[in-house]
């Protein structure tokens, strides 16, 4: 387990949208001088919370891995409905096929 942050999670947002507001004309390490902090520091804050930000526009909220398990089990679900429809499909032309000898 990673050790506590000095920072708040406040002051990290903040620090973010400091950046993100410069619209890509100041570098990671102007704003973070400015900050008293390093420019790693702030670049690594930005990722996260371009990574959070993709994972949160999932469909209905969910993460990406979640959305795949939920289409895997859609997937397999929808699967073996098809083959019970098959199955309906042959009894249904074998009972057709019957009794249309039956009706000779």
């Amino acid at each position: 387990m990673g050790r506590q942050s000095q920072y708040t999670e406040e002051f990290r947002r903040d620090a973010v949208a400091l950046y993100r507001a410069g619209g890509g004309t100041r570098t990671y390490a102007a704003v973070a001088s400015d900050l008293g902090i390093s420019g790693e520091t702030l670049r690594t804050w930005v990722r996260k919370d371009n990574a959070s930000d993709q994972g949160s526009a999932a469909v209905g909220g969910e993460t990406a891995a979640d959305e795949l398990a939920r289409l895997r089990a859609e997937n397999a679900r929808l699967r073996s409905s098809e083959k019970e429809w098959q199955l309906e499909r042959e009894i249904l032309r074998r009972a057709a096929a019957y009794f249309a000898q039956e009706m000779k």
